[in-house]
């Protein structure tokens, strides 16, 4: 039987220019690394019937924590705890309000990368935001949100078509942004955030299936050759392409140039870095938060350590077992939310991953080098919508079954929790652009499942 959780309710086209260069990764400067020794652990929350099972891998390391009062529980007074300073111990399972309502927010800045991305081919803005920096979150109805964008990020992958026709170049990919004034305070702290959509050119796709391991190398001074990462997300983060001012300069120069400049604006008060995305985007997320964590970046002017916070929808894997240990030992915190049903989450690495037995009844080098391991603590919903397949891996699907009061009120005694959950899917507003994201989003399912 389930054990029901008491959350309460929180609020293509084709073009030719097919070369590419791939960015430099000597070209950033580096710095002292401070290792945090937190081996997260893996914790499966299904949903709607919220069904539990905690899986331990490796004790995490004790987290001291500030004092606070009885009763305290305002996100300024535990932000800490909500960023996954002790690896959101006793905040998922159950599943804490706060943290739910971090999640869905975090999600919905995502979503607004899909709603601002114009994919009208007869616009002068294919392929790019519709909309300024000043005014795009309160475009797509996020104007309460308390951020303000200060970067737009672009990105180019270094691949081509079969047969020699040329990519049809990747342009806006996501945005930074900081919290406003008054966000700030009620936050706790100053928090910048990147937020990165999923697979939508080619270009992507492509990349997407470029399911080979090669080593990161972030580091020049120290490259880690048994840090590997899928191929494909490695050339979207960091390739460029000179024939376009706007990606001139990587995806990951630009990312690492404007996070480093939002810290030493702000190094003065508390920080944290939070990096959001959907499905191709969490893996640029995560990449992000292991090259700033790698390079030392995340310090401020008085040499503290910025927290760095993954928050991971729809995720695939991104790299092997060497990568994943390096992320824990670097502190990056991960919280990868994810559908039981959805494909995408279980690629690439369906045969080779953390799950594998091979000598000794464990993964043993040189198998562990090849083996794709998800990194973080993972929050599982359950929920498939018949005739919407697309729904398994759609954004607005994942945001809408965790802001729904319903599921989580249900009980035990035969009420059908999946046509609750299904009911309250159909009754939100899909407009042009839900019906064009979920024509997308089979696309991405069609070529996952080798269609």
């Amino acid at each position: 039987m389930a054990v029901h959780l008491p959350v309460s309710n929180p609020s293509p086209g084709l073009c030719s220019k097919p070369h590419q260069q791939r960015g430099n990764a000597s070209t950033t400067s580096t710095a002292a690394v401070a290792a945090v020794a937190a081996t997260p652990q893996t914790t499966r929350l299904s949903a709607p019937s919220i069904a539990v099972n905690v899986r331990h891998a490796t004790p995490a390391a004790p987290v001291v924590m500030p004092e606070r009062k009885k009763n305290d529980q305002s996100l300024a007074s535990m932000w800490r705890e909500i960023q996954g300073a002790g690896d959101w111990a006793g905040l998922v399972a159950p599943l804490h309000p706060l943290l739910r309502a971090e999640i869905v927010r975090y999600g919905e800045l995502v979503a607004a990368t899909y709603k601002a991305f114009d994919l009208d081919a007869s616009s002068k803005r294919y392929l790019n935001c519709k909309y300024g920096k000043a005014r795009m979150l309160e475009a797509v109805g996020m104007a309460s949100a308390g951020y303000v964008v200060t970067r737009y990020i672009y990105a180019a992958p270094d691949v081509a078509f079969p047969g020699g026709a040329g990519p049809c170049p990747s342009r806006w990919i996501g945005y930074v942004a900081v919290a406003s004034d008054d966000i700030a305070r009620r936050l706790g702290r100053r928090d910048i955030i990147v937020s990165f959509r999923g697979t939508v050119t080619g270009s992507e796709w492509v990349a997407n299936m470029m399911s080979s391991l090669e080593p990161a190398r972030f580091d020049p001074a120290d490259p880690r050759p048994d840090v590997k990462v899928e191929s494909g997300f490695l050339s979207v983060y960091t390739s460029d392409d000179a024939t376009c001012r706007f990606t001139r300069g990587s995806c990951r120069n630009q990312l690492l140039s404007e996070v480093t400049r939002l810290i030493m604006k702000y190094k003065h008060e508390e920080i944290s870095i939070t990096l959001a995305g959907h499905s191709m985007g969490s893996s640029l997320a995560l990449l992000l938060g292991y090259d700033l964590a790698e390079l030392g970046l995340n310090r401020d002017g008085k040499g503290n350590t910025v927290p760095i916070t993954v928050y991971s929808f729809a995720g695939p894997r991104v790299g092997n077992t060497g990568f994943k240990n390096r992320c824990d030992e670097l502190g990056v915190k991960v919280l990868r939310v994810v559908n039981v049903n959805d494909p995408i989450t279980k690629l690439p690495g369906i045969f080779l991953n953390e799950n594998s037995r091979v000598l000794g009844g464990r993964l043993e080098l040189p198998w562990s080098c090849a083996c794709y391991t998800h990194v973080g603590v993972e929050l599982a919903l359950d929920f498939f919508k018949a005739r919407d397949p697309a729904c398994v891996h759609d954004l607005e699907a994942y945001l809408g079954l965790l802001k729904c009061p319903k599921v989580a009120k249900v009980k035990k005694d035969g009420d059908d929790l999946m046509s609750k959950a299904k009911k309250f899917l159909l009754q939100q507003n899909f407009d042009t652009w839900r019906l064009q994201m979920a024509v997308i989003q089979v696309g991405e399912l069609v070529q996952a499942l080798g269609m």
